[in-house]
């Protein structure tokens, strides 16, 4: 069954949305139906995209990394 939705969203990102579900073929309503369909999902499937597999082992990073760290310096820059 499906219902109607309101949303409020900027003007900008429902242009640039509207552009990317034309360029991909989908409709926005699909679009938004997929990514509530994704974010609520219970249980991840462990599947990657095809998009994603692909990059999959691509950087090579340092055995002292630590990826904590760069994200929150990556926040803090954002935010302050």
């Amino acid at each position: 069954m499906q219902t109607k939705l309101t949303l409020s969203v900027d003007v900008t990102v429902i242009a640039r949305a509207k552009q990317y579900a034309k360029k991909t073929g989908r409709s926005l309503s699909e679009l938004v139906e997929h990514y509530l369909e994704t974010v609520t999902r219970e249980e991840p499937t462990g599947d990657l995209s095809p998009r994603l597999k692909k990059l999959v082992g691509v950087v090579q990073l340092p055995d002292d990394f630590d990826e904590d760290s760069v994200l929150r310096e990556t926040i803090e820059r954002k935010h302050l």
